[in-house]
């Protein structure tokens, strides 16, 4: 059942006063400017991080994925309606089944690797893995687990296998889109998947794979209908697939990568279009629009302020580091 945008009138006062102290462009290019890696890394301290300025590399990656777990976990309490919060955990779910099952089948041990930011608990996902008690998994993402492993066990192509898993993602992202009946959020999971299927047109088109492959790893959901970007065949078809659309800039730089350009630009372009439509939240006074945006800001904020300091760390120069991030929301 759907939840009214009356319902979000709290959680979102409280989000607009948290907005302010989130990583932006500004604080990030004044991470980048500091001195040394250790102003750096206190500067992120306005924005409600612990002090990282004496933790190695790993300890880093450690604290930014705890303190966005917090976060998740505290909206995840606080929501009038948990899907939306869903919505952004699971993609570590769906990476922790692909870790599983890629680490189970080469005799590996997967714990170290799994993310604790998913909607299910490692342990829980682990013993329903190897029990082969699927039934105690969200319905999609328990077929897709036993399809995923039916063909990694005849194909040996754990490719084939992301396949799957993948598909099941993007359902239920929708099925949680539409559960909310939120149009935003709607409008969000579709910019995913038209994102996702762009880069995956420009990665399989560089590859030479053929049509079929391609079809086989698109998602279904966007905003360009599958056949369409299966039938792409160089950069010209893929420029005017997303003429007048939100990927419009992204796809004239995934045509480009075609040619040997930049795909870190190409792939920035993808991010940022996205994020641009999320900015359409700040238009919004209340309602489930705040959360999104809010979660989704986290999220860079995260990936931006692991880029910078593990960068400054290792010694890698700050314009270096400037041309990979992301338009930050703040």
């Amino acid at each position: 059942m759907a939840i009214k945008q009356e319902e979000y009138l709290s959680l979102s006062a409280i989000l607009r006063a948290r907005e302010p102290k989130l990583l932006d462009n500004g604080r990030a290019e004044r991470m980048l400017d500091a001195a040394s890696f250790e102003e750096a890394a206190k500067l992120l301290t306005d924005c409600g991080y612990p002090d990282l300025s004496q933790m190695t590399a790993a300890e880093i990656d450690a604290a930014l994925a705890e303190h966005r777990n917090g976060i998740f976990a505290e909206m995840e309490r606080m929501a009038p309606d948990r899907r939306a919060v869903d919505v952004f955990r699971m993609k570590y779910d769906y990476h922790n089944v692909k870790t599983i099952l890629k680490s189970e089948a080469m005799g590996q041990a997967p714990e170290r690797l799994l993310s604790d930011a998913g909607r299910i608990p490692t342990e829980k996902l682990l013993h329903a893995y190897r029990e082969e008690q699927l039934s105690d998994l969200p319905p999609v993402m328990g077929e897709a687990v036993q399809e995923a492993r039916n063909v990694l066990a005849r194909t040996s192509n754990p490719q084939l296998a992301d396949f799957v898993l993948d598909k099941a993602y993007f359902q239920e992202l929708h099925d949680a889109a539409e559960g909310t009946g939120s149009e935003f959020l709607k409008d969000y999971v579709r910019a995913l998947v038209d994102s996702t299927n762009l880069r995956t047109a420009v990665r399989t088109l560089r590859m030479g794979k053929s049509a079929d492959f391609l079809r086989e790893a698109l998602a279904e959901g966007g905003t360009v209908e599958t056949e369409r970007i299966a039938a792409v065949t160089d950069g010209d078809g893929l420029k005017a697939l997303y003429i007048g659309k939100p990927l419009e800039k992204a796809a004239a730089l995934g045509a480009e990568a075609l040619g040997g350009g930049s795909l870190t630009q190409f792939e920035l372009a993808c991010d940022n279009a996205v994020n641009a439509r999320l900015r359409q939240a700040k238009y919004v006074s209340y309602g489930v629009e705040t959360l999104v945006a809010y979660l989704a800001a986290v999220e860079d904020e995260t990936t931006a302020a692991r880029m910078i300091l593990t960068g400054r760390k290792a010694g890698v120069a700050p314009k270096t580091i400037s041309e990979r991030l992301r338009d930050l929301y703040a």
